[in-house]
């Protein structure tokens, strides 16, 4: 089953990959025509070394580069603007209520409701190696935790109040959030239940 950050970064590489084709293209058609206006020699107006000279390009060069940056546009604000991660709730026993964090380009799931009044178990599990992940913070609750590369990491802290607190990576770059609710609160509709792993 394909996640759904994978899918997206897919295609996020893929409208990258037809940029940068685009735009060497573009630069291959600039280099051509430079070669042979310099074999012309004499039949071309001299240039002064300090003054621009506008190439024409393809139209069909001009529309690719046009059509792959509104698509680098697009992406980007949907995945600022439009994209929200679902709630996920943790599996719940008598005393602790936990579940694992899959620290791969980002934090999955980001956005975990829990109950307040009850201890929590975050099990983070880090399998990037990016260094900027080796790191996670949560400064409501003044916790920094090391993740070891390939290993769970578990931090537990017992919410009394209500409310939203982040964590980011040792960079501020990733962001999850942690959502309590009051204990006679009911989980929000669209939250699904994640089993231990």
């Amino acid at each position: 089953m394909l996640r759904k950050g994978m899918v997206y970064r897919t295609v996020a590489r893929a409208v990258l990959l037809l940029a940068v084709i685009a735009g060497g293209l573009a630069m291959a058609a600039s280099t051509t025509v430079s070669a042979i206006e310099t074999e012309m020699g004499d039949m071309t107006p001299t240039v002064q070394p300090h003054q621009f000279q506008r190439i024409e390009q393809p139209l069909s060069n001009k529309i690719a580069v046009t059509l792959a940056g509104v698509g680098l546009i697009g992406l980007e604000l949907w995945w600022f603007l439009f994209s929200k991660p679902k709630a996920r709730s943790v599996s719940t026993t008598e005393s602790i209520q936990e579940i694992t964090i899959v620290v791969d380009g980002g934090y999955e799931p980001s956005q975990i409701v829990v109950q307040a009044g009850k201890a929590v178990r975050l099990n983070f599990y880090r399998k990037d190696p990016n260094s900027c992940l080796e790191e996670v913070r949560f400064p409501d609750l003044q916790i920094a935790q090391q993740l070891p590369l390939n290993q769970i990491t578990p931090i537990e802290f017992t919410p009394n109040q209500p409310g939203r607190y982040e964590f980011t990576c040792g960079m501020n770059m990733f962001r999850g959030v942690v959502e309590v609710q009051a204990a006679d609160q009911r989980i929000k509709p669209e939250a699904s239940f994640l089993p231990l792993a």
